[in-house]
């Protein structure tokens, strides 16, 4: 009893004592087994969490800000992710709820009806980030896409883009791209301009892709003098694809993403984007499920929305055309 005291840091046990237990264990390569403690408590110390995609920098960037919260608070997350398709996503909410978390943090507001049965079911706090649902299910932290992208078009308008071409995936998978094409239609309608859109099929969209999409559009020869992409990865394969053929960027063609990632800095010339803050949204939910979870006066337990607002950053990408 001692033993499993001292390793839940109970204060009953005194610091020699817990030292020695503690050196004993790691000179034996002793882990402490916690699921019976668990069992009792009700508490099993993890955040479960699902994102579409392991290597883009975006998500990465939010579970990072989450796990660096969280772990103030000794929480720990239990990861998985979606490769941006709802049908994976009921499957991995599924299987981590098995598992007991004290909370779940959602990418995207939309789900299959079953994800959202299991996450209103589940008895614990959940949070949705990178969207602002119409009909929420638990907490949000998020920002509007469509209205994000609206920055960027109104923008180019101002710098004298006049026939905007739109480069994303197909609607089934990346929902989110899906609000930023709809934020880019309704701002070029809105302006009166003669825009395009050109999907490159199942999300996400690389780099190679985005180089692909240029071509097709510079082959087109369709009077194309801006193109905005669903990310900041795509701008800058449609940027090397301008460089490859010999076509100015800005002076001939003025080139967008989204996402403020570091390729945008870097490359030549810089790419305008728009910066989602998204260690921000992975903070702000470890802060929030951390009051809730310790049962916090300030933080209320009904749903509350965090909105966040992204930043339009302008580069040399899309300066007004000389």
């Amino acid at each position: 009893m001692t033993v499993s005291r001292a390793f839940r840091q109970d204060t009953s046990v005194g610091k020699k004592t817990r030292d020695k237990i503690l050196r004993i264990a790691e000179n034996l390569g002793y882990v402490f087994d916690s699921t019976a403690s668990n069992l009792r408590s009700q508490r099993t110390g993890f955040v479960a969490v699902t994102i579409p995609s392991l290597n883009n920098a975006n998500f990465a960037d939010t579970v990072r800000g989450l796990n660096e919260t969280l772990l103030e608070y000794g929480l720990q997350i239990l990861l998985g992710y979606t490769n941006y398709k709802v049908e994976n996503e009921e499957h991995l909410i599924e299987q981590l709820l098995r598992r007991r978390p004290e909370a779940i943090v959602v990418t995207g507001g939309r789900h299959t009806r079953r994800a959202r049965r299991l996450l209103e079911n589940a008895g614990i706090p959940v949070v949705e980030t990178w969207d602002i649902p119409q009909d929420p299910i638990g907490h949000i932290v998020g920002f509007s896409n469509a209205d994000a992208m609206s920055q960027m078009v109104e923008h180019l308008h101002d710098v004298g883009a006049r026939r905007p071409t739109f480069i994303g995936g197909d609607d089934n998978g990346d929902t989110r791209g899906a609000d930023r094409r709809q934020g880019f239609v309704a701002a070029a309608q809105a302006l009166g301009l003669d825009y395009h859109l050109l999907s490159l099929g199942a999300p996400p969209v690389s780099m190679r892709e985005g180089a692909r999409a240029m071509g097709e559009i510079l082959d087109a020869q369709d009077g194309t003098d801006a193109v905005v992409c669903v990310s900041d990865l795509a701008a800058f394969g449609a940027l090397s694809e301008c460089q490859r053929r010999g076509v100015k960027v800005p002076e001939d063609m003025l080139i967008a993403g989204f996402g403020a990632f570091d390729i945008s800095d870097i490359s030549t010339p810089a790419i305008s984007t728009i910066d989602a803050h998204a260690y921000e949204i992975g903070a702000t939910s470890g802060a929030l499920l951390a009051g809730l979870l310790r049962g916090d006066p300030p933080i209320p337990n009904t749903p509350t929305i965090t909105r966040l607002s992204p930043a339009l950053k302008v580069a040399r990408s899309t300066s007004a055309k000389m």
